[in-house]
């Protein structure tokens, strides 16, 4: 790994991190924005079968593709980012963990993806995502405009988001987000108008006494409307200690042949 990180430029302001799963390692610039454990739990809530064709809408520097490839047997994953500073990281990730034969990064904004021909319309199988949480009209305005970018719906709202999804995903395909749950009754209506059925809702908590302040769901394309809520998910046992679920999520992978 140290001769690919001689290859590969790392700049002053970035910093090489080890994210856990195996021995791969991420390039991230603090100063715009770091991955948070929302990216782990939407990346290893799902089991995919071998073979699965993948894309990741909003994929930043490449955090989901690269767990993805980690603990799935899955060949053909795709990351679509739409700030440049990001997209270029992404791809120096892929190639710094010498993953560019499973992993392709796109620069596009999620609404042009078909239009532009970046990929072909119901192609995937499994559609991931974890988009920008606030409304542009919400919150305060960070000044760093990457940190902005990343959480506000500044350049694709939620319904873009999931109607892309839609527009991707051959019938019964699975669609995965990460949101907060005060957009939940957001989500499942974009969903169902956009005939991705609402199969799966998990809350993660921080700790036991707390309420939720994450959610995962999983939709299904065309699904019959049958709708089950998993147990939650703590993150916390203690101040700064994971649960035991949260280290197990670290622990699994799939051999590859």
């Amino acid at each position: 790994m140290k001769d690919v990180e001689n290859i590969i430029e790392i700049l002053s302001e970035e910093r090489v991190d080890k994210i856990g799963f195996g021995n791969l390692r991420l390039i991230q610039k603090p100063e715009d924005f770091c991955y948070g454990i929302d990216a782990v739990l939407l990346a290893t809530f799902a089991d995919l079968r071998e073979n699965t064709k993948v894309i990741d809408l909003g994929t930043g520097t490449g955090i989901v593709p690269l767990i993805l490839s980690h603990r799935t047997k899955t060949t053909s994953i795709v990351g679509v980012e739409i700030q440049e500073d990001s997209y270029k990281r992404a791809v120096r990730n892929i190639r710094l963990n010498k993953l560019d034969n499973r992993i392709q990064i796109i620069h596009s904004d999620v609404n042009n993806l078909v239009s532009n021909k970046h990929v072909e319309p119901y192609s995937f199988d499994a559609v991931f995502s974890n988009p920008p949480y606030v409304k542009v009209e919400g919150g305060i305005k960070n000044q760093n405009e990457a940190k902005y970018i990343a959480r506000h719906e500044a350049s694709a709202s939620l319904e873009d988001f999931i109607q892309t999804a839609a527009l991707l995903l051959r019938d019964k395909g699975d669609f995965y987000m990460v949101h907060r749950p005060n957009r939940l009754v957001d989500i499942c209506t974009y969903c169902r108008i956009s005939r991705l059925e609402p199969k799966e809702i998990r809350f993660v908590v921080p700790n036991r006494e707390t309420a939720p302040n994450i959610i995962l769901i999983h939709c299904v394309k065309y699904g019959k409307p049958e709708l089950k809520f998993l147990n939650p998910l703590v993150v916390y046992e203690k101040p700064h200690s994971y649960s035991k679920e949260i280290l197990a999520l670290y622990e699994k992978v799939v051999e590859k042949d």
